[in-house]
Order: structure tokens, then C-alpha cells, then sequence
């Protein structure tokens, strides 16, 4: 099963058993629901009951981005994998504060393994490496979630400023901006970022666990607050990657990015070349040493996610996924 986006401006309709996209032109183009199991909407789409009733029937998920390419929201189909007992050992897990801060720890130590395992593969990055180790040691010594996630913080802030170190040609930041990005890289780090918390929004479905109940981040409303978490430790490992690759290999250009007022976003050349390897990322298997076959980054997701559901129920205790090769 796969991904499939759509940019172009147009609507979406049903004919049978299958869906299509009618471009602004009456140009139509069949989408291949069988094989898709997520749909992205980056363009101005219209769709009615009719599509809607069908793509829910057929358990698929649609993601939406607005104008910059943001994540705007998502249509959930009915959920298929119902636990009612699992739900209860959930949010067991987090009124208990010490079950919740071994979890949200468990969050921030794969998300710091994997910005150091980055940070090795270059040059002149050891006192960005030395910073991150001792907010590791603070992380290892506090006592609440407000000071846990001011160490990720101050963790992830120094790994952004070792961005310049690693990145070459015309990129830069002086500073992690999200609401909104106001320069190239930054606008590369959200765009990335949103990518990968709705394809761990879309394991999670796939599986029995609720996606509004989190340890590290407060659940809220209006968000699926346990992406977040999970995706605290496939950011670095997935994401900034591509974003290393992209740039330094000169296959992303400024003119990749448009800007606005106090405003920077990828252009739909940009959000291809960066989806283009995205998706072959998450497609790339490696050879997993305990189940000893080879599994995909997506896959590598969901078992990230059975992991947890182990935990909940008291099979197997947690511990966060860091790449071992």
C-alpha cells in the first residue's frame, strides 16, 4: 500500500467502485484506491458525501494541507480496531505520573539518539554532540514532563544550530521557527515534520492504540497528541536525513521555496522533491535483528506502535527504537 498526492485544484468524485480526480481543465485521472492506503490533499479539492461514504468504507485515510502545505487536518475512518480494555490501560498509563515519565522519557531518548547518531556522520560537530549529551543527563535526572521537555528542548535547539555546520550551498537558520517559518530550512523542517506525524497518525490507525491519549506532549484538544510523541524519535531518523541529502546534493534550489509576508514555504516543486524521497525512505527495508527479516521505515513505525500496546498490557516494557546500523 502506498501514499498518493494530489496537487493540482479540482474535485474528487466517485464512479463505481473506484474515485478520480477531475482537474479545473475536466481533465480526469482514476486514482488506484486499491493500492493506496493514505491520501494527501495539497491542492483545493471538493468532494462530497458520496466520495466520503466510500473512502471511509474502505478504510481509507485522507490527510490536508493548506496553502504553505501545512497539515491542516485529517478524515479518520470509523475505527476497525476497537480496545476497550487497552483504552483503559492507556489512560491508566498516564494518570499514574511515574508509568507516564518512564514513556514520555522513553520519547525524549530515542529522539536524542537518533539527532547524535546524525550528528556523527559529519565534521566538526562534537560540541554540538557534547551539548546534547549533558541535556541528556539532565533529562536522566529530572522529575517532572515540564522539565523533561525544557531538556528536549534545549536538546533539539542545539541540534538545529549544528544545522549549519552540516548543510552547504545557499541554507541556513539561525533559529528553529515554526508558527510560521520564515526562512528555507526552517520551512523544509515543518513541511518534513508534518509528513511524518501523519504517517505515524495513519500506523497508529492500523492498530488498537487511541491517538489523543500521549505521555510526553499534554493531550489537547484538536490534535492526535500521541503522533507527536512517536514522532519524536522518527524525525531525526527519517526525516532530517532527506533534508541533509536534498540540500547538500543541490536537488532542492531556493527557487524551490516561495515567500511571504513574514512567510517561507516549499512551492509544489519543492513538496515533490521532498516526497519523492520520502516515500522511497520509507519503502528502504533494513534487516530487523530481533525479528530477522528485513522491514521498512513504515513498518519499523508500526511495530514502534505494538511496542507500546506490549507495554500497556504488561507483556513487554518499552524501549524506544534507535537504529542500530
Amino acid at each position: 500500500m502506498r501514499n498518493y498526492y494530489i496537487f493540482s485544484n479540482g474535485r474528487l468524485k466517485r464512479k463505481d467502485n473506484t474515485i478520480y480526480i477531475e482537474n479545473e481543465k475536466g481533465e480526469k485521472k482514476a486514482i488506484p484506491i486499491e493500492d493506496v492506503d493514505t491520501i494527501h490533499v495539497f491542492g483545493e479539492v471538493d468532494l462530497n458525501s458520496k466520495v466520503l461514504n466510500f473512502l471511509c468504507q474502505h478504510g481509507k485515510t485522507v490527510h490536508f494541507y493548506n496553502y504553505y502545505g501545512f497539515y491542516s487536518g485529517s478524515l479518520m475512518p470509523r475505527e476497525r480496531n476497537v480496545s476497550g480494555h487497552l483504552l483503559v490501560k492507556q489512560v491508566e498509563h498516564y494518570l499514574d505520573s511515574e508509568r507516564r515519565f518512564y514513556l514520555a522519557f522513553s520519547f525524549v531518548e530515542g529522539a536524542i539518539f537518533h539527532m547524535l547518531r546524525n550528528l556523527r556522520e559529519y565534521k566538526n560537530t562534537e560540541g554540538f554532540q557534547e551539548k546534547i549529551k549533558k541535556e541528556l543527563t539532565n533529562a536522566i535526572e529530572s522529575k517532572t514532563i515540564s522539565e523533561l521537555m525544557g531538556c528536549e528542548g534545549r536538546a533539539r535547539d542545539v541540534y538545529y544550530e549544528a544545522f549549519n555546520t552540516i548543510l552547504k550551498s545557499d541554507f541556513s537558520i539561525e533559529k528553529r521557527e515554526k508558527r510560521p517559518p520564515t526562512n528555507p530550512v526552517n520551512a523544509l523542517i515543518s513541511f518534513a515534520n508534518s509528513m511524518i506525524y501523519t504517517t505515524v497518525l495513519n500506523e497508529i490507525y492500523h492498530t488498537q492504540l487511541n491517538p489523543t491519549i500521549s505521555y510526553l506532549h499534554e493531550p489537547g484538544h484538536r490534535r492526535y497528541s500521541l503522533s507527536l510523541d512517536i514522532a519524536e524519535i522518527f524525525k531525526p531518523l527519517i526525516a532530517d536525513p532527506i533534508i541533509f541529502k536534498l540540500i547538500n546534493n543541490k536537488m532542492l534550489r531556493l527557487d524551490d521555496f516561495e515567500e511571504d509576508v513574514n512567510y517561507c514555504y516549499l512551492n509544489d516543486s519543492g513538496r515533490k522533491k521532498f516526497i519523492k524521497e520520502f516515500d522511497q525512505k520509507l519503502t528502504t527495508t533494513i534487516k530487523h535483528r530481533k525479528m530477522k527479516r528485513n522491514v521498512s521505515y513504515r513498518t519499523i513505525i508500526r511495530i514502534e506502535c505494538y511496542k507500546l500496546i506490549k507495554h500497556f498490557i504488561e507483556d513487554e516494557t518499552y524501549v524506544p527504537f534507535k537504529a542500530w546500523w
